[in-house]
């Protein structure tokens, strides 16, 4: 089966990409979240393309071997990733697409589903529900989300989680399967204020306790058949999130629960996550 890697340029970056499976299959393009990499759907990738399907699997912008952007403001996902995502398509001369997103990835997928229906079949999303379903889900879901606001902190996160060979986020992130490869990643110059920059472009304290602004990101409705997956030992994000995503989705909606998986279900559960998206992308003609 074929793999292969590639370095396109999109949206003012150098992106590294994937590519899974035979050219004239259908299409899958999935995407990762933070502080991970395309590296997080190895695992997942071979029982795809031998179900028949062209696994498409982006580093994100400030991740993996993808350029890092500028600013903070290059990170918002309506200015940076959606770009970067279809034009990548376009460079690869893909015109339709199953999209996929697990944590950060998520909301990207979301977002681009919603926008360009006519570009992607079935969406999935891992882990992180609807935006505006995740700003409903009530106090259990505030109090699970902490660690958003310690990451609007520059400079003093970056620290901390540096301080004593990164014992902070080895603590936080206990569940991570390959915690050494996902810090050494971080240590590069720059790439942890990259990953932070997600949080800090999209995600607030104002966004989280207030109305949002109409035509804001993550207001949009998605019209495309879609699946949401949940593990029962998730950290950070709860069940409810996910559940009440259905209420954003005019399509055929389908939720399933993944047990014996932290909030890396990709890694934790990648045959039972396998199955699940390739029984959704074949429903879906």
């Amino acid at each position: 089966m074929r793999n292969t890697t590639h370095r396109i340029q999109a949206n003012g970056l150098t992106h590294f990409i994937r590519d899974s499976g035979d050219e004239t299959a259908p299409t899958a393009i999935l995407l990762h979240g933070f502080p991970d990499t395309s590296e997080i759907w190895a695992a997942m990738t071979p029982k795809l393309t031998a179900a028949e399907f062209r696994i498409i699997a982006p580093d994100l912008r400030g991740f993996g071997e993808s350029d890092m952007a500028a600013r903070k403001a290059d990170y918002d996902i309506n200015a940076g990733a959606i770009p970067d995502i279809l034009e990548i398509m376009g460079v690869l001369n893909i015109d339709r697409a199953h999209i996929v997103g697990h944590d950060f990835g998520a909301p990207v997928a979301w977002s681009l589903a919603a926008q360009y229906p006519e570009r992607f079949t079935t969406l999935a999303a891992l882990s992180v529900g609807h935006p505006r379903a995740y700003l409903r889900a009530g106090p259990q879901q505030l109090k699970m989300s902490w660690y958003i606001l310690f990451h609007q902190l520059r400079g003093v996160c970056e620290a901390a989680y540096r301080f004593n060979d990164w014992m902070f986020l080895r603590r936080h992130w206990t569940a991570h399967a390959d915690i050494d490869t996902v810090i050494a990643n971080l240590n590069r110059p720059g790439r942890l204020t990259a990953g932070l920059n997600w949080y800090r472009a999209n995600l607030s304290l104002a966004r989280m306790v207030r109305p949002p602004k109409p035509g804001a990101f993550g207001e949009e409705t998605v019209r495309i058949p879609t699946l949401g997956l949940w593990s029962d030992g998730e950290k950070y994000l709860t069940e409810r999130q996910m559940k009440l995503s259905k209420d954003y989705v005019e399509a055929p909606w389908r939720y399933q629960r993944i047990t014996g998986a932290s909030h890396w279900i990709p890694s934790d559960k990648p045959s039972e996550c396998a199955e699940a998206l390739i029984d959704h992308w074949r429903a879906t003609p």
